[in-house]
């Protein structure tokens, strides 16, 4: 009885392990067909390892029966180094992986001649096994097939997300810890051994790896797709048109001016496009004379009724690009322009702190309620949020809007600083 309590206690939980992840690998999508199959077929001989195991625990028992246990026991030995192939094929899917192949034949071919000799191992005729001069073949061989599986991943993943090397290597050590535990652990019936426990759990951690190299795949997608809908978020339609519109009237009365413009707005122009390429902070004085070019084209339009102040304590910093722009325009826009008369004041102002940076974008116009300002509403509507969200994500800042009705809307945002820079030379 306690036989089966401690068969039951390891068997079912791998088998529903096993179920459960096969099951999650034919419904999911994001999984490729050269992986699902891979996964499948190491899920199916996880299976055949189980049953390997239980069939040759049960045969250490009882009268003896050579040819079966003998061939159960040359079953998990070839059995064993094919799972660190498989693993292989996950983090290279690309290669044939001729050599390892070999490497598992050689270990096959070995353990193949306890049919007729003692070379590798045997069962005595009182049913007790004994290890020959070649037994640990299949050790030595899967230990060279996981240093080449570590090497392989560090070579496939070295880039800048390379945290997602953990997880082979923390398989591999589980194997390591597994085999250690089934030679020195001596127990009187071991139904499923540790080192099949590992290979099981292995296979659900190779899988959460397979979703982890998905999202860092589609990463560079995602962001590429989020600057483009920042880009049309912010050159929209309207803008082209009112800029191109004013240039030309402008072109009557100075052209050395319209000349200007034209020049500010190719300037204007190029810092959007660069910005599909740029996923990195750039220097705030790069992203202020962008924004500076946008509030010239617009003082084009606007004339005297815009006005923009520059409170700049410090600009040695680094910003997120296309983090700005949007602000100012929201409070050009959605700020001076609602005033009575059209007209008001845009202040931008940087300052900077023992432990951060600090930039304001303060306008003076009717302002709004706080309650309101949350979503995409209208104050809100070329993305803010956005602006918030990329802040967070590319260098721990934050975004806060300030606004009470009849005075204007303030927007701080924080940057926070590192080490190095925390103790260097503050500007004041």
């Amino acid at each position: 009885m306690l036989w089966t309590m401690e068969t039951a206690a390891l068997l079912i939980p791998m088998l529903f392990l096993l179920i459960g992840l096969a099951v999650t690998m034919l419904i999911d999508p994001y999984i490729s067909r050269k992986h699902r199959v891979v996964m499948l077929i190491i899920i199916a001989l996880s299976a055949f390892l189980i049953a390997q195991n239980l069939i040759e625990n049960l045969l250490t028992e009882g009268q003896t029966r050579w040819f079966l246990r003998t061939t159960t026991a040359i079953f998990g030995y070839t059995l064993r180094p094919v799972f660190m192939i498989l693993f292989l094929y996950i983090i290279r899917p690309e290669k044939k992986h001729i050599v390892c192949w070999g490497l598992a034949v050689l270990n096959w071919a070995v353990y193949m001649t306890a049919y007729f000799s003692h070379l590798s191992f045997w069962i005595s005729s009182g049913n007790k096994f004994y290890r020959g001069p070649l037994s640990y073949t299949c050790l030595v061989i899967s230990l060279i097939l996981m240093g080449n599986l570590l090497l392989q991943s560090f070579h496939a993943y070295r880039g800048p997300r390379k945290q997602i090397f953990f997880i082979p290597v923390m398989v591999v050590l589980m194997i390591l810890a597994s085999v250690f535990l089934d030679v020195e652990v001596k127990a009187e019936s071991q139904p499923i051994t540790f080192l099949t426990c590992a290979i099981v759990i292995g296979s659900v951690f190779y899988y959460i790896w397979l979703h982890l190299r998905f999202v860092q795949e589609h990463e560079e997608d995602l962001k590429a797709q989020q600057r483009i809908r920042i880009l049309l978020g912010q050159i929209q339609p309207h803008f082209l048109y009112n800029t191109l519109g004013a240039i030309k009237y402008t072109y009557y009365d100075d052209p050395a001016h319209a000349r200007e413009a034209i020049d500010q707005f190719s300037s204007f122009l190029r810092h959007n496009m660069d910005s599909l390429t740029d996923d990195r902070p750039i220097p705030f004085i790069n992203e202020l004379e962008h924004v500076k070019c946008y509030l010239n084209l617009l003082q084009l339009r606007f004339g005297d009724t815009l006005t923009v102040e520059y409170d700049l304590k410090c600009t040695d910093f680094q910003i997120p690009t296309l983090t700005l722009q949007p602000i100012v325009e929201n409070a050009v826009i959605y700020g001076v322009r609602k005033n009575v008369e059209g007209k008001g004041a845009v202040l931008i102002r940087s300052l900077e702190y023992p432990d951060h940076y600090e930039v304001h974008v303060k306008d003076n116009g009717p302002g709004f309620v706080k309650d309101t300002s949350s979503g995409d509403g209208e104050h809100s509507h070329i993305g803010l949020q956005n602006v918030k969200d990329r802040l967070r994500q590319m260098v721990g800042g934050n975004l806060e809007i300030y606004s009470v009705p009849g005075e204007g809307t303030a927007v701080t945002i924080t940057l926070p600083k590192d080490k190095e820079t925390r103790d260097a030379h503050f500007c004041h």
